[in-house]
């Protein structure tokens, strides 16, 4: 019985390549972006626990310390509005990224879908061929069986 090949394999092996790829960069991304909203909740975090152990202190030890914590809340705020920046880029690559993804699997499961209708097609072809010849021999023992 002849072997079934199809043309468009290699198209179906770097389809599903592409697409692992994919999932590994959508991976990397996805992690990135849930480090980075942990460093914001624990800058968040940190800094309400400093406003809230200077608000418990008395009002004279407040002041220099109040002083000084406003003095660095320009450059706290700054490093959350970067933070939050960032954030956001992740999410729009990570949406990107599923997007592209989804775009591959269809392909896939597409080319997917011909692979399996052309070797079933193939086997119905191998099955014919088959029982042609298993006729054909039939036909020429009979024939033999005939003559004697």
């Amino acid at each position: 019985m002849k072997r079934f090949t199809w043309r468009l394999q290699r198209v179906l092996d770097i389809r599903i390549k592409e697409e692992q790829e994919n999932t590994a960069e959508l991976l990397e991304i996805t992690d990135k972006l849930v480090a980075t909203r942990s460093e914001l909740l624990i800058k968040k975090k940190l800094l309400e626990n400093i406003i809230n152990s200077l608000a418990a202190e008395s009002p004279k030890q407040r002041l220099c310390k109040q002083e000084f914590f406003l003095a660095y809340s320009n450059k706290s705020n700054e490093q959350l509005k970067n933070l939050k920046e960032k954030i956001c880029n992740l999410e729009k690559q990570q949406k990107d990224k599923i997007m592209e993804i989804l775009q591959v699997r269809r392909s896939k499961e597409g080319l997917e879908r011909l692979r399996n209708e052309a070797k079933t097609k193939f086997k119905k072809e191998q099955e014919k061929l088959d029982q042609k010849e298993l006729d054909d021999g039939a036909m020429v023992l009979f024939v033999r069986s005939l003559q004697n």
